[in-house]
């Protein structure tokens, strides 16, 4: 007689935290501003739109079988700098993590990741039974742990995810602390850089995993096109490491892999310079802008090198998320990155900021008022 079918489940896959994205927009004759998924305050790219809008007229037969075209346009875009085959593609950041994992980790490897950050780190790991290794990040300003990781590898370590700026907190990597790990980590250990906030460190000594992958060192730089690009709904992301590495993970590629409207906007997206350039622009500004309103307020937040901030609430998270929310402002509770208490702010367009510190300020007195 059968057992229970639960009897064959994979018990490493069996649910203890599963990633939970951020909420849309809920249906209501109020202004709504979300500012709690890091989406591009600007919407999308206009070229990309542009260029889907083409190939929807082609959407009845199957996109190119591999990715070449879009891998192609991506080495352009790295100025030369690498090959067309240095670059892996996938549909978002969060498939090529995937993909990654799954190319190199069996049951039973380590993987070491530095909470509070982005949490499909730990449970993609678990996926694939490995065994998640976290190294705090050192309080209290968010720094890397270089020594507690260091110490941390065994002959079972096989992935490491450094990621910079960082999601929740918006701290960097400095490139002399880079320089430093990277020249101690064992050769046999895959580094995952995760620098899809990369377009918006604007810090003198912020590098990106470039450097490394130019001189050979097993580091795979990670990024996505939902940020700066503004194509968060297209789901497309990509990485690019050695020839070595990157050859062996396209082994495991799935033919068509993306869908023919995302490898055109994603094109369209890294051409439309224009469009790339306000939005950083808008970013920065924004950012500048914000902390301004933090510091007279007297809200406690981190600088940030990112399209965003975390902030340390003046109300328990989920009572200050929801008398925001009452505000029209969505902004998100971080504690499943790893940051309780925390509340992490998406830097918007000048009228999106605008209504944050008047929601702030409003809050910040009611506040100070009942105290």
């Amino acid at each position: 007689m059968l057992k229970d079918i639960s009897s064959i489940f994979k018990a490493h896959l069996v649910p203890k935290e599963v990633y939970k994205g951020g909420k849309n927009i809920p249906p209501t004759d109020k202004k709504i501003y979300k500012l709690s998924s890091n989406e591009n305050p600007l919407g999308a790219s206009p070229k990309a739109v542009a260029a889907m809008k083409i190939a929807a007229d082609t959407i009845d037969i199957y996109p190119d079988q591999t990715d070449i075209r879009l891998r192609e346009a991506l080495a352009k875009d790295f100025d030369g700098q690498l090959s067309a085959d240095q670059f892996l593609c996938g549909n978002s950041g969060s498939e090529v993590i995937d993909l990654l994992l799954r190319a190199f980790i069996n049951e039973g490897d380590e993987v070491i990741f530095s909470n509070p950050c982005f949490l499909p780190y730990s449970v993609f790991s678990r996926w694939y039974g490995a065994k998640q290794v976290d190294i705090p990040l050192l309080s209290p300003n968010y720094d890397l742990d270089v020594e507690g990781i260091l110490n941390a590898i065994n002959e079972k370590t096989k992935v490491i995810f450094l990621t910079s700026p960082n999601n929740p907190t918006g701290t960097y990597i400095p490139k002399p602390v880079m320089d430093d790990f990277i020249s101690r980590v064992p050769k046999n250990i895959i580094v995952i850089f995760d620098e899809v906030y990369r377009h918006f460190a604007d810090a003198e000594d912020y590098v990106t995993a470039l450097p490394y992958v130019l001189e050979g060192h097993n580091v795979i730089g990670l990024n996505s096109f939902s940020k700066t690009y503004g194509l968060a709904g297209q789901r497309i992301g990509y990485g690019y490491t050695t020839p070595t590495i990157a050859n062996y993970v396209r082994l495991i590629h799935k033919p068509f892999l993306l869908p023919l409207t995302s490898i055109e906007a994603a094109i369209g997206a890294l051409n439309d310079t224009e469009f790339i350039q306000k939005t950083v622009e808008t970013v920065l500004d924004g950012r500048a802008f914000i902390s301004r309103a933090f510091d007279e307020l007297g809200i406690k937040y981190w600088p940030s090198q990112a399209n965003f901030f975390i902030i340390d609430p003046p109300l328990p998270e989920m009572e200050f998320t929801d008398k925001m929310m009452n505000e029209g402002i969505m902004v998100r509770p971080v504690s499943q990155f790893g940051a309780p208490g925390k509340v992490r702010i998406t830097i918007g367009n000048p009228e999106a900021n605008g209504a944050l510190v008047k929601a702030l300020t409003k809050l910040m007195d009611t506040y100070s008022t009942n105290r």
